[in-house]
């Protein structure tokens, strides 16, 4: 609307100033109207010629001021973008009347704002992949030249041979993690939404953990409404509690407790998992679904930090909600929130 208003009033100046000089030839004319026609004509044309070279002097300055200005601010504002450089902030000349020339600007200091945000991302990303492809490439390099040695003993190159396989595996999950999330992010992948039991689906995920949770003698208690069905995409739901499941056993301590609820209110299914580890501050829980974080900064526990980005992802697309309570050396609670209907 407020460009709008700069146009009309664009238009009325102009008419205006057509108006006003047609006043001025006429006043002109009336006032040498008995002279000679000569004169007469000699006098008009010289009005005239007058008359246009005042205007084009002050067009050309308005054109100056409120047009060729702004559009070189613009262009040299596109040249800097087009290298990289997004520290661009265009001066808003009109702040109660917007021109079109300034709504560019304020379009184009957005975009600049966005692009620097994707640009210290994307520097981000490429660090946090190339540190987390490293690591277990260089474990696997390290026992893999370590196996050469034909003194070693069985047992040891039993031992190297674990370590080898679990950095591979830890190198295909990071891999996989990526692919997943570039196709979410991109909307590559596109729910199917079916009906499915989904304490069955949850349960199926509870026993695939069995050994790590007994490796860790760790305490499960779970507490599942029986037969509850949801109509929603049951695979991506599993990365949802094979994260949330994987993330409570690595966070907690031997002789932890896991406890795992799921319940079904007239319209929502209500999914908890709460554990007895180390818990993480306010700071840390503003963090954790994003790409690549880790509260555990020196990457001593397995992981890649992409699992919880994975997992708001898939619940947002889901339309569901994830929140997080957590409190430093008492442990951490998820929840997450679906949409769901009893069972008839």
């Amino acid at each position: 609307m407020k460009s709008k208003y700069g146009t009309l009033m664009g238009f009325l100046i102009l008419f205006v100033t057509i108006a006003f000089n047609a006043s001025l030839a006429v006043i002109v004319y009336s006032a040498i109207a008995d002279k000679k026609d000569s004169v007469v004509a000699i006098v008009i044309l010289i009005f005239i010629l007058c008359s246009s070279l005042i205007c084009a002097t002050l067009d050309f300055i308005r054109r100056k001021l409120t047009v060729e200005a702004p559009v070189k601010e613009i262009l040299e504002a596109t040249k800097r973008m087009a290298t990289g450089d997004f520290d661009i902030d265009l001066t808003i000349q009109h702040t109660n009347q917007l021109n079109p020339y300034d709504c560019i600007k304020m379009d184009l200091n957005t975009l600049a704002q966005e692009l620097s945000k994707n640009e210290v991302l994307k520097t981000d990303f490429i660090s946090n992949v190339s540190h987390e492809i490293k690591t277990p490439l260089s474990v696997i390099q390290n026992y893999t030249q370590a196996l050469a040695n034909p003194k070693l003993d069985e047992e040891t190159k039993s031992k190297y041979l674990d370590t080898i396989q679990r950095s591979c595996k830890k190198l295909s999950n990071l891999i996989t993690n990526i692919l997943k999330l570039n196709k979410l992010e991109n909307g590559t992948l596109i729910p199917e939404f079916k009906a499915f039991n989904l304490t069955e689906s949850i349960t199926e995920q509870i026993i695939s953990f069995d050994q790590l949770l007994e490796e860790k003698e760790l305490e499960l208690i779970c507490e599942l409404d029986e037969s509850i069905t949801i109509e929603s995409e049951r695979s991506y739901l599993e990365i949802v509690w094979s994260n949330l499941l994987s993330n409570a056993i690595k966070f907690s301590n031997p002789n932890g407790q896991i406890k795992i609820i799921l319940k079904q209110t007239d319209k929502n299914v209500i999914f908890t998992i709460e554990d007895t580890g180390c818990g993480m501050s306010p700071e840390e829980g503003k963090h954790i679904f994003d790409k690549f974080y880790q509260a555990d900064t020196s990457h001593s526990k397995e992981g890649n930090g992409l699992g919880l980005s994975l997992v708001k992802k898939v619940i947002d697309l889901l339309g569901g909600i994830i929140t997080v309570e957590s409190e430093v050396g008492k442990g951490t609670k998820f929840s997450v929130i679906l949409e769901g209907k009893r069972n008839a």
